[in-house]
């Protein structure tokens, strides 16, 4: 699994990604930097095989309408310290890990509350 962090997402959160041994890189590092616009950043998910991790509705609401990007992990926790957002991402890892596994296009949100999986 690869995945591309938006530009409101912590590197610690990369790091940690990078340490449970996946790909994981941020917008920051790559094409326009904090400039990419989220068309860029869609297709470039999509031609890379990224799953984008975003606080972004815009995304979202791309996703709902074009499928695009076709991999898509919705945070909707607020403002939460990098540390519990780490622990937050860990526990669903599992959840994260067998929606890649059984599904071309997902849009994984994830909320304080709940955790809801859209195909």
């Amino acid at each position: 699994m690869k995945f591309l962090c938006d530009v409101h997402i912590s590197f610690k959160l990369v790091k940690y990604i990078q340490s449970i041994g996946y790909e994981c890189v941020h917008v920051n590092s790559i094409l326009d930097k904090w400039f990419t616009t989220d068309a860029k950043i869609a297709t470039y998910c999509v031609e890379n095989h990224y799953i984008l991790i975003t606080k972004d509705y815009d995304f979202k609401n791309s996703y709902l309408l074009k499928k695009s990007p076709n991999k898509l992990i919705k945070i909707n926790l607020g403002n939460i310290s990098n540390l519990d957002l780490i622990r937050f991402f860990d526990t669903n890892m599992k959840t994260i890990i067998e929606t890649n596994s059984n599904y071309q296009n997902f849009l994984i949100e994830l909320d304080s509350k709940f955790i809801k999986i859209i195909r």
